[in-house]
């Protein structure tokens, strides 16, 4: 079992800054627009803040215009999706794989050929450049 499933949140709390920890481990959402990686388009492999697990490939990205980085594919074996029924109403969460850090939502209506749209934050990404 990789060392990041077993983590305390005072362990992550010391590793994290307080806005990756309010987002990754709490849940929270970035403000709209507000994200490194909304806008860029730099090749190569997004990964955890948390844990370096390569989670999408910068060629499956996309402008959504929603304001948040967005992917029309993750890399399956890196991601996990749960059921979330906060803020009254019922969405699709992505996590990571790996250590479980909430990285955003998936929904519905993204572009060919999955018609997903990985909606992500900016903080629970890393770039590692091709």
């Amino acid at each position: 079992m990789n060392d990041t499933k077993i983590k305390s949140n005072e362990d992550w709390q010391q590793t994290l800054s307080d806005e990756e920890y309010a987002i990754c481990r709490l849940k929270n959402t970035e403000p709209a627009f507000s994200g490194e990686y909304n806008d860029c388009t730099v090749k190569g492999i997004y990964q955890c803040t948390c844990c370096s697990s390569d989670l999408f490939n910068s060629d499956k990205k996309y402008n959504s215009g929603s304001g948040w980085p967005s992917f029309w594919e993750p890399n399956e074996t890196k991601v996990k999706t749960l059921i979330d029924n906060s803020l009254g109403m019922q969405r699709v969460e992505v996590v990571c794989e790996e250590c479980d850090s909430h990285l955003g939502h998936v929904f519905e209506d993204g572009p060919k050929p999955t018609g997903l749209r990985y909606c992500i934050n900016s903080v629970s990404l890393k770039l590692k450049e091709d």
